[in-house]
């Protein structure tokens, strides 16, 4: 890995961090959930970088791919509120996630997911093989008495790329693959009081170009323009509605039908669970040293 790329992924790291220990603090009962997500995707671009992906709050019962709408006018409940942001810098992507309970009375489901990701991080070096962080991730959870979400795990980071290998299980499920040097990625430990699965459920408001086709209408030209400037990585319903207005809605059903687009809906634990989330990037260099990316 080059000298330059590292140091941008550091940097996304950094950016990210703080982006999330800002938006925590704007996680406060009836404030605008719209607000605070604009917000923290503000602070992102303040602090030199850009969206990897639309910053997401998920609620209770869901686990992700929860992305606020322009005209909602919701505000923060009594509620489990789990804050998911990413950051790039030139392509280099920093990831993490908090949860906090505003309900009271589910302080250890947010404790257990914290302390998996901390048994993880703990096991991390070159050689580790993925089952066992899964082990590590798997057990603390259930320590607590909740279970991880085994159909959901952590990524690699690529190069404008949020989801790359080696996927990092949640539970051990015997891959012996192991971390090595150059790799970036992100750990990212759920748990819940349900059934330990999720499954997707509503409309989706998260979206990501998979394939360019030639589009005949010129409204659609306009919006495909510039989605190709987000330069692969997912985006916001919410940020073409607030430059096209309902031109965006237009285009993007057409390149729903045409099969341009992967659309990320709501991912809901199938037992109706309230979820927590944790979540830090990680790189291991080219010498092998371990870098918690998104560690103040």
């Amino acid at each position: 890995m080059e000298d330059k790329t590292k140091q941008d992924y550091i940097n996304a790291g950094r950016i990210s961090a703080e982006a999330l220990e800002y938006g925590k603090s704007l996680i406060k009962k009836g404030n605008s959930i719209l607000e605070a997500t604009e917000l923290i995707e503000k602070k992102i671009f303040e602090l030199g970088g850009r969206p990897a992906f639309p910053v997401q709050f998920a609620f209770d019962n869901v686990a992700a791919h929860f992305c606020i709408e322009e005209d909602d006018k919701s505000v923060f409940e009594e509620q489990v509120v789990s804050l998911d942001l990413g950051v790039h810098v030139n392509g280099a992507i920093g990831d993490n996630a908090y949860t906090i309970d505003l309900s009271g009375k589910w302080a250890d489901l947010v404790i257990a997911a914290q302390k998996a990701l901390e048994e993880a991080l703990k096991i991390v070096n070159a050689g580790t093989e993925l089952g066992k962080i899964g082990k590590a991730i798997n057990d603390a959870i259930e320590s607590y008495g909740f279970k991880p979400v085994r159909n959901l795990s952590g990524h690699g980071l690529g190069l404008f790329d949020i989801h790359t290998s080696p996927t990092i299980p949640n539970i051990d499920n015997g891959d012996k693959t192991k971390l090595t040097e150059g790799m970036a990625f992100a750990i990212e430990p759920f748990s819940t009081n349900g059934s330990g699965v999720v499954s997707e459920k509503g409309h989706p408001t998260v979206f990501m170009l998979e394939k360019k086709r030639p589009v005949r209408s010129s409204i659609t030209r306009e919006v495909l323009k510039e989605i190709e400037s987000y330069e692969g990585l997912p985006f916001a319903e919410r940020w073409l509605t607030r430059k096209f207005g309902a031109k965006a809605n237009f285009a993007l059903r057409e390149m729903g039908q045409m099969g341009m687009l992967h659309q990320f809906p709501p991912l809901v634990e199938a037992s109706n669970g309230i979820v927590a989330q944790a979540e830090h990037s990680v790189l291991i260099d080219d010498e092998g040293e371990v870098v918690v990316l998104t560690k103040l």
